[in-house]
């Protein structure tokens, strides 16, 4: 069925979703569907890529030798590094003056990543983002301020194509001019806000600085990703701008944003296994890990023409399960990723996630949303400092204590020793994008 056809077809339907009847396949039709579509997929990779199609000939898998869909995990893994090996467009199953779109990563840590799409693949991307809003209770003419960084990241046209296509108006932000967001949130009426979730704290907190309470604003739906955050981040952004906040999960090397997506019963992010693979594997040996247990996703896209992605190790550690949701939907639920494998801090012995922390702090009695982790060299060992701010009127002779209280919950539940300041609000820098949240003083470079 085609990408226009599809969404007009089904759109009518306010059953389970925009596109009902590819949401509530059985498990058994949607792995069906997978073979067929991975079949056409690898035949196009083995076709037009030839570095793909000397990976499958050394793993003997010729696409129609394709029987079962674990036939897959007899192919090497992908990762990012390969798509810089093959810089800029080597990996491409289409030549350049057949795409619609580059898209790229910032490159900060060396060669940057470089994706293209087709035509059919924008129109297939459009399709997921407004599934994916629609479902989270966003409807036809309902107004979505897109604060998404347009350009090069995928974000900002990744939602505002996708909005369209569900017939929303756009207001196309991007990031930065606060005090305006603020404004135009305000006076044009909006009803969605698509952002990173730490930006969205930021509009928060400039609209409270102007005297405006987002609160009583038509906000109605937050569609926020691009960044791990936590059930207490979740909490901070509907708290402070008086909206039902989402999780949407994507990355620029399979699609961008909507390759998964929360629904209205907020359990897990429905993973459309309609058009892409999802397996969970141990980070350090590769295996396949038990539904329910954690471990790193890998995801094979099962249409996308100009960029096929076999077995493309993610990075970012979560669980899945395959139990059907509340909502009617059939297709697997990623139980919201955790942190990135390549995030992941060893302090003393001691594996953490900044998010692990995130979790410990949002909440806590007189601290703000606002952190950084700080790692230096103390001797031979490393060190772990966090720098939160405290919550606006706290007294300052109040810091050491929270300070103190702070350490005390992250040594209990994360189990890492860690000195904690607390901070006079809007001392740390604030993000137009995807927050900055590990300085790292034991090397040179970016940080994280």
């Amino acid at each position: 069925m085609g990408v226009l056809t599809e969404t007009r077809t089904l759109s009518a339907s306010r059953g389970a979703g925009l596109h009902a009847t590819q949401e509530t396949l059985s498990r058994d039709a949607l792995a069906a569907l997978q073979l067929e579509r991975l079949r056409v997929t690898l035949h196009n990779a083995w076709t037009h890529v030839p570095w793909q199609r000397a990976r499958l000939e050394a793993a003997g898998l010729h696409p129609d030798a394709m029987r079962h869909l674990d036939d897959l995990q007899g192919l090497p893994f992908m990762v990012k590094n390969d798509l810089r090996d093959h810089y800029p467009f080597g990996l491409f199953a289409r030549p350049v003056d057949a795409l619609a779109r580059i898209h790229a990563s910032s490159g900060t840590t060396g060669k940057p990543t470089v994706v293209g799409y087709t035509a059919a693949d924008l129109g297939r991307w459009a399709d997921l983002m407004a599934r994916s809003m629609y479902g989270i209770g966003v409807r036809p003419g309902d107004l979505v301020h897109n604060a998404y960084g347009y350009g090069l990241f995928t974000g900002g046209l990744g939602a505002h194509a996708g909005a369209e296509r569900l017939g929303c108006p756009v207001v196309p932000m991007s990031g930065g001019g606060t005090e305006r967001q603020v404004s135009l949130i305000v006076d044009f009426g909006a009803r969605v806000l698509c952002a990173t979730p730490s930006y969205a704290l930021a509009i928060a907190e400039v609209a409270e600085h102007q005297g405006v309470d987002l609160r009583q604003s038509r906000l109605a739906f937050g569609l926020f990703g691009a960044e791990p955050w936590s059930a207490g981040m979740r909490d901070e952004v509907q708290a402070r701008l008086g909206l039902k906040a989402f999780d949407i999960y994507g990355l620029s090397e399979i699609m961008g944003p909507g390759v998964a997506c929360e629904c209205e019963c907020r359990n897990g992010l429905h993973g459309w296994e309609d058009h892409f693979l999802f397996e969970l594997v141990d980070p350090e040996s590769g295996a396949p890990v038990g539904e329910g247990e954690a471990g790193e996703l890998v995801i094979t896209t099962l249409t996308k023409e100009a960029l096929p992605m076999l077995r493309y190790r993610t990075r970012d550690i979560t669980r899945v399960t395959t139990q059907r949701c509340d909502c009617g939907r059939t297709h697997l639920r990623i139980l919201r990723v955790t942190g990135r494998n390549d995030d992941m801090l060893i302090i003393r012995g001691v594996n953490v996630y900044p998010s692990q922390v995130e979790a410990v702090l949002m909440g806590r009695p007189g601290l703000a949303p606002h952190y950084q982790l700080v790692i230096e060299r103390q001797g031979a060992l490393d060190h772990l400092r966090v720098e939160i701010e405290s919550l606006p009127g706290v007294a300052a002779d109040r810091f050491d204590a929270l300070a103190q209280d702070a350490q005390h919950h992250i040594k209990s539940l994360v189990g890492v020793t860690a000195d904690v300041v607390v901070l006079a609000p809007g001392t740390l820098p604030r993000s137009q994008g995807k927050a900055v949240r590990v300085r790292d003083l034991r090397k040179a470079g970016p940080p994280r």
